[in-house]
């Protein structure tokens, strides 16, 4: 019986391992934007008992975005290939692989890809990046071992609380107790755990200082009490209730005093006026006489009476002219409501009378969750694409949320959203160009606005944080990236805390056997800046929320640490055993006694 191809394939794949000697763990990486670039990144900074970790990039021919997707960073191997198929993946030697990484804008090229690639590794490691939670519940049920991750969920909070200026709620369990990131006036001191950042000069932010006491940014305990997100949003919300009413007079005043309106009232006066003059000399009457005549034939058609007092001449006029103008001011306010509202739903156009509400820019995948959160909080939201069939459109007339088709870098779009009285402005479209024009003219309009802006070049942020005073910025794939690489690498991320620009991670870390930490002090862990040292567990143990640093490490301990990607980097290297010597390598010699 002949042998399989797939088989035949794995065990050529394993032949050319053994003959170049490479037994480092291999990944396969699928994508072709920022996501991609980072999650390769955080791979290639991460190191394995064997020595650092083989990365493959499969990309397409050409590139589809002007940002960055991988294939010029230095020690990738880059395969070309606009079709994610069986031969692809062997190309890219997917066979005997230890994970793939499908990170595709697509959810159904990605659950394509990902039946493609089980029938070269059926045993396989698989990440995929899924903005579709239905699609993702059946992909998981498809595949067991595998973690389907959504960039946008993980990132939409840290924008949503920077547009309600708050710190991103972020909430995970461990150990038995639930944790979240606050600032340190926002909680009990009792309920602190330990400082995370310092971030009182926006320029120069600060993370895991050395003086815990110094930050002002902490990871506390949650104790019942609500963060500071669902209360700025709670906040928001009561004000606009309060401000509601008013605002509604205001606009029906408003809609009553609009250009056609006003001249059609001025010509219909001076209608009234001359066929009153023309009326008066007919009847050869004095002016106020006249005056009484004209207006009782023209409102109310009643015969006049000259012969009544001039108090019940004016309050019979007045009570006619009173009666008649409430039928048309009624019709009026109808009509025009009917009218702005289907020129709305038509045009995507809003009447520029809206104050405190939070305008956003893009309805891409980040942007609909941005969209769809804030909607939730109860903040009034305007959304602005410049295309009517974006992602997030269906989901925008499905919530009531006022969706404007144009370029948020003009001003008049701007001024149709009301930008110069909204209380935030999201922009989060991918083109970091288009992102930034909208943020500068939305300056223009309102030198005080907080814009949260999406960009993904950091040294390109801190230019522009300098030169504009956009101190708010954050990266979609940035953020994203650390959990998906994890997930890659089979590693249990807690979670990616975002502080500025910083991401910090929170991971459970198994000590080895003969590893650098082994038979070391709990003090050796914390690097500050780079890692600090949350919790202690013993085999067979409870977790040790406040364990003594002089506490001696021993193997199959695991340390609970928050860190930044090189420190948690450098920790897994301390925490491994000390790769063997290769073979055929003289033993070193003995000191002479």
């Amino acid at each position: 019986m002949a042998e399989p191809l797939r088989d035949r394939a794995r065990r050529a794949a394993g032949w050319r391992l053994r003959m170049n000697g490479d037994v480092r763990p291999h990944y396969v990486v699928c994508g072709s934007d920022p996501l991609a670039y980072w999650v390769v990144r955080s791979l290639l900074a991460t190191d394995s008992p064997t020595g650092r970790v083989r990365v493959t990039l499969v990309v397409p021919e050409r590139r589809r975005s002007e940002g960055p997707d991988g294939r010029d960073i230095e020690g990738v191997q880059v395969v070309l290939a606009d079709r994610l198929d069986e031969a692809a993946f062997r190309r890219a030697g997917l066979a005997g692989a230890d994970g793939l990484a499908l990170l595709h804008q697509d959810d159904v090229g990605n659950m394509h890809a990902a039946l493609c690639a089980q029938e070269v590794e059926p045993r396989l490691r698989l990440v995929v990046r899924m903005f579709n939670t239905s699609l993702a519940n059946g992909l998981q049920q498809l595949f067991p071992d595998s973690a389907v991750l959504s960039d946008a969920s993980m990132a939409a909070p840290a924008f949503v609380a920077a547009a309600l200026g708050e710190l991103a709620p972020t909430h995970f369990r461990h150990a038995g107790r639930t944790l979240y990131a606050a600032r340190r006036a926002d909680v009990r001191p009792p309920d602190v755990v330990c400082g995370l950042a310092v971030t009182t000069d926006p320029e120069l932010v600060r993370v895991l200082p050395a003086d815990e006491a110094a930050a002002d940014v902490v990871l506390a305990e949650a104790t019942g009490e609500l963060a500071g997100t669902e209360l700025a949003a709670r906040r928001l919300a009561r004000a606009r209730r309060r401000r509601q009413p008013v605002a509604v007079l205001l606009r029906a005043i408003r809609s009553f005093a609009t250009r056609k309106i006003g001249i059609a009232v001025l010509v219909l006066l001076g209608v009234i006026v001359i066929l009153g003059w023309l009326n008066a000399r007919a009847a050869g009457v004095n002016w106020s006489d006249a005056l009484y005549l004209t207006l009782v034939d023209t409102l109310s058609g009643e015969d006049p009476d000259v012969d009544k007092t001039i108090a019940a001449q004016v309050m019979q006029v007045v009570l006619n002219l009173a009666g008649l103008a409430l039928i048309p001011l009624i019709t009026a306010a109808v009509v025009d409501g009917i009218v702005n509202a289907r020129l709305a739903l038509h045009t995507g156009r809003t009447q520029s009378d809206r104050s405190g509400h939070v305008v956003v820019v893009g309805l891409g995948n980040i942007g609909t969750r941005v969209m769809a959160q804030l909607n939730d909080f109860g903040v009034e939201v305007v959304a602005i694409d410049r295309n009517p069939d974006a992602r997030g459109a269906p989901l925008a007339h499905r919530l009531g949320v006022p969706l404007i088709v144009g370029d948020a870098g003009l001003e008049e779009t701007l001024r149709a959203a009301s930008v110069a009285t909204c209380q935030a402005l999201v922009v989060v479209s991918t083109d970091d160009g288009a992102n930034l024009r909208a943020a500068l003219n939305a300056l223009s309009l309102d030198p005080d606005l907080r814009v949260v802006l999406r960009l993904f070049d950091g040294d390109f942020a801190e230019r522009v944080q300098k030169a504009f005073g956009i101190g708010i910025s954050r990266s979609v794939s940035y953020l994203a990236a650390p959990a998906f690489a994890a997930a890659l690498l089979d590693r249990a991320v807690a979670a990616t805390i975002p502080v500025g620009r910083h991401a910090l991670l929170v991971t459970e870390v198994p000590v080895a056997a003969g590893s650098p930490l082994d038979g070391r002090p709990l003090a050796a862990v914390a690097r500050p800046g780079e890692v600090r040292l949350l919790a202690h567990t013993r085999i067979g143990q409870r977790t040790d929320w406040s364990a003594d640093p002089r506490m001696v490490i021993q193997a199959g301990d695991r340390l609970t640490v928050v860190a930044r990607r090189a420190g948690l980097t450098a920790l897994l290297r301390e925490t491994a055993p000390v790769p063997p010597e290769p073979a055929g390598m003289p033993a070193p010699r003995q000191p002479e006694e």
